[in-house]
């Protein structure tokens, strides 16, 4: 019997790195799903949740740390790991506070960046 294929979500304002991410996970074999409105992850239900959420801190009119603290305080999403990116190397501590399972810095190494992953799973 196969195992259920697990699901990304990325979150990101920037299209070139959601399509470049979707690439990469989805030839790493995972489900992928992208969106750039952190609202997306705001209505959430059941039937679509992600395995694992990616999550830019600093979206178009939205915090990062606002929307990973929005999801951990909700029952049906506050067991999802949500890993948070940004440029800004001093971010990691504020994306971890703020309830982040892990945070990796942009521009990050795409094994580096999967080998977190993987670790959900």
């Amino acid at each position: 019997m196969q195992s259920k294929q697990k699901k990304i979500l990325v979150v990101d304002d920037e299209p070139d790195i959601l399509e470049f991410l979707q690439i990469i996970f989805e030839d790493a074999g995972f489900l992928v799903d992208t969106t750039d409105k952190g609202e997306y992850l705001e209505k959430l239900n059941n039937g679509a949740l992600p395995d694992v959420v990616l999550l830019d801190m600093l979206l178009s009119g939205k915090d990062g740390r606002d929307i990973v603290k929005h999801l951990k305080s909700q029952e049906k999403t506050k067991h999802i790991p949500v890993i948070m990116f940004s440029a800004h190397p001093s971010a990691g501590q504020t994306a971890l506070a703020a309830g982040a399972d892990d945070f990796v810095e942009k521009p990050f190494d795409i094994d580096t960046l999967l080998d977190k992953i993987a670790h959900y799973f």
